[in-house]
């Protein structure tokens, strides 16, 4: 291991898959309870995932229908990833900051106008 890596690599097989699911949970963990948008869209997310099992839509549509509600929930950990790494490099005001949490929120957003769409033509046909 070069002296660049992380002394947390080096696991291998099953024990790494372990850690790293482990390593998961306690990330869906922590976003649950202190991100309030990540909490907000998994609550949407229980509601419109079991919607979306019994519209009348094909296989396809339902497949695409929880695809995109389980995409904003992917870009959401992304997003306040992000964000958690910037205010650890800093709390100040800083352009660079800034646009990194608007590039973060805009992608939020675009998943959420993506279950708009998918769930729009899967619905009207």
């Amino acid at each position: 291991m070069s002296e660049q890596e992380s002394p947390f690599k080096g696991k291998t097989g099953l024990r790494r898959v372990w850690n790293a699911f482990n390593y998961s949970l306690a990330g869906l963990s922590a976003a649950y309870r202190h991100e309030d948008a990540f909490r907000q869209e998994v609550w949407l997310a229980l509601v419109l995932i079991p919607t979306a099992c019994f519209v009348p839509a094909s296989n396809i549509g339902r497949a695409l229908m929880i695809a995109s509600v389980l995409g904003v929930l992917v870009v959401e950990l992304l997003n306040s990833a992000v964000e958690a790494a910037v205010d650890r490099i800093s709390l100040e005001n800083h352009r660079l900051a800034k646009r990194a949490k608007d590039i973060g929120s805009a992608a939020v957003l675009m998943s959420l106008v993506n279950v708009a769409v998918v769930w729009g033509l899967v619905l009207l046909g």
